[in-house]
């Protein structure tokens, strides 16, 4: 790790570069843009985002042994169990891009995975938890205004982002479509899970001083300078 003292003059980008991210659980609500952030704060520290959809999709589409279990529950209906995923993410962690810290999102979502997480895996640098916030209108209005061409796959949202033309897409003026989870009944359902389920896993690293939460309600670069200040803070306090 390097020396928390940076001079005062230090720019941003290089105070980046001074800090090791080292490994960082990304929470928020469906809708807190937790996908666009993650994806921002790969660029900027050069880690890999974890997610655990994408590492089944893999670990099925490369016929690992870890896949061909979890192949074949899926096939009969069946959910793939925590210690199958659990597996998945130890494995994807043992390898070298790794080093330097890594996004892990959605995972762990439950606190049986995180007291697992805690005993099952050692890293240099401690795990830390950062929470976007977004108030429940704003996320109410990106998930129910949100609209999509099904031939470009260009997103709108009737709030925030319109096309030109209401109902038509900009690029090549096919009619937007909405999808059948993207309304307040299911967002509420959505909504009640993600709470019940991450309240523990948040107060689990709050208790360690391991957590820090931040405002989603700001712009993306906003939202972004946002996390990497807390990431830097929480490390420097390690």
């Amino acid at each position: 790790m390097t020396s928390s003292k940076v001079s005062a003059t230090t720019t941003g980008r290089e105070l980046t570069k001074l800090v090791t991210p080292g490994p960082i659980l990304l929470l928020g609500a469906p809708g807190s843009g937790k996908g666009t952030q993650a994806k921002e704060l790969v660029r900027l520290w050069g880690i890999p985002q974890i997610s655990t959809g994408d590492l089944l999709r893999a670990n099925v589409a490369q016929g690992t042994e870890l896949g061909k279990v979890a192949d074949a529950l899926m096939k009969e209906g069946k959910f793939v169990s925590d210690d199958l995923v659990n597996q998945m993410v130890e494995a994807r962690l043992a390898l070298p891009d790794t080093h330097n810290g890594f996004i892990l999102d959605g995972f762990p979502r439950t606190l049986p995975q995180a007291l697992w997480v805690d005993s099952h895996i050692l890293f240099t640098i401690p795990l830390v938890a950062v929470k976007i916030n977004v108030d429940y209108n704003q996320l109410l209005r990106r998930i129910t205004g949100r609209r999509n061409c099904p031939q470009c796959q260009r997103i709108y949202n009737v709030f925030m982002h319109t096309p030109k033309r209401a109902g038509y897409c900009d690029v090549d003026g096919s009619e937007l479509t909405q999808r059948s989870d993207d309304t307040e009944e299911v967002y509420k359902g959505r909504m009640k899970a993600y709470a019940d389920l991450t309240a523990p896993v948040i107060e689990h690293y709050r208790q360690q001083g391991r957590f820090v939460e931040v405002d989603g309600d700001l712009s993306v670069d906003e939202v972004t300078t946002e996390i990497k200040r807390a990431i830097e803070r929480l490390r420097r306090n390690q």
